[in-house]
């Protein structure tokens, strides 16, 4: 069920958006946003496109790449997916890492991995001919779509920390390091990426404890290392698990100890509970703009007079259960929260 929820007096209107492909699903992973559109998927082999101004989705074709290796002791696995937008053909893309396991490994880095592009222009896979240059890893709320690429936590050949990008217009890899101040395989600190004022931030917070403090980087020059300045640090708070997202510039959204959603305020340093509610360290983030895009590509723009709604207002989206929150945000923006119990790899 997919509902909109207005911000005065937060009543609740449902909305008649198809997912039937996910009722088999115990969790799904939200991919980003691109033209109005969100991109959802289980995490091995369904990928399913939806913009939810116009109620319509479309389900990807299946893999260009075999599901099977020509090596005999090696296992396939998706291991990154990334949606965003190339501003040189003015399409949306979806790029998938698939990594060759091997049976029995002791190294816990795959054999090789293959990449392949989806994109919204053609209709169709195909396979790149690049290296994947690290290895993506799973941290929470980190995969962030940005100035044209998409970026995940991953890990180098030589076992460094890095964020991992994917250029959506040129289709190549760049690995970015992490600040030079951050302690190394200290799996105590989780590391969460997000967009702020224009820039990549990266927040660092303890994976446990009842008061946590957070850490607030950010990446004045993108890719330079030598650019990641410290901000602020908020805290110590309690009763607060982990960021979701920076909202209205000077407020970040995070998830409470008990499921709800709160609003931290970096001027005021207050912090107030939202009628959000969902299943605890299970939530994922994304700012979305509606428009009315069709999922099927082709730049096609469906009639908005299908929709019943003015989808030029801007929407806030929270999924439990899938459902919306409309704003008030003058800027055209909103945010997205996904969230299953089982939405941890």
């Amino acid at each position: 069920m997919l509902s909109l929820v207005c911000s005065s007096g937060f009543s609740f209107i449902n909305l008649d958006v198809d997912l039937s492909l996910y009722k088999k699903e115990p969790c799904l992973q939200l991919l980003g946003h691109c033209d109005g559109i969100i991109c959802l998927s289980n995490y091995r082999d369904d990928i399913v496109l939806c913009n939810p101004a116009t109620r319509e989705t479309m389900v990807l074709p299946e893999s260009c790449l075999p599901c099977y290796s020509s090596i005999s002791n090696l296992i396939p696995q998706t291991s990154a997916l990334g949606f965003g937008y190339d501003s040189r053909t003015h399409h949306c893309k979806v790029v998938r890492i698939i990594s060759y396991w091997e049976e029995r490994s002791g190294s816990g880095l795959p054999h090789h991995s293959r990449v392949e592009v989806y994109s919204l222009a053609t209709g169709s896979w195909k396979e790149l001919n690049v290296k994947v240059p690290a290895h993506v890893w799973y941290s929470p709320c980190f995969e962030t779509y940005f100035n044209g690429a998409f970026h995940w936590y991953a890990i180098d050949d030589n076992r460094n920390e890095v964020i991992l990008s994917f250029h959506m217009g040129n289709e190549e890899f760049q690995v970015i390091p992490m600040p030079s101040a951050l302690s190394l395989y200290d799996y105590s600190m989780c590391r969460s990426l997000f967009v702020w004022n224009g820039r990549i931030a990266l927040v660092i917070y303890p994976r446990k404890g009842i008061e946590k403090s957070f850490q607030i980087y950010v990446m004045k020059e993108y890719g330079v290392r030598e650019s990641w300045t410290k901000i602020l640090t908020i805290g110590p708070l309690t009763k607060v698990e982990m960021p979701l997202a920076f909202w209205k510039n000077d407020e970040i959204l995070m998830e409470g100890s008990d499921g709800l959603v709160v609003s931290y305020n970096l001027k005021t340093q207050e912090l107030k509970d939202l009628p959000i509610y969902g299943v605890p360290k299970s939530f994922a983030t994304l700012v979305y703009i509606n428009s009315l895009v069709s999922v099927k590509g082709g730049n096609r723009v469906l009639d908005g007079d299908n929709t019943g709604e003015n989808v030029s207002t801007p929407v806030t989206f929270f999924f439990s259960s899938l459902q919306i929150i409309k704003t008030d945000d003058l800027l055209l923006k909103s945010l997205l929260l996904l969230h299953f119990p089982c939405l941890f790899r």
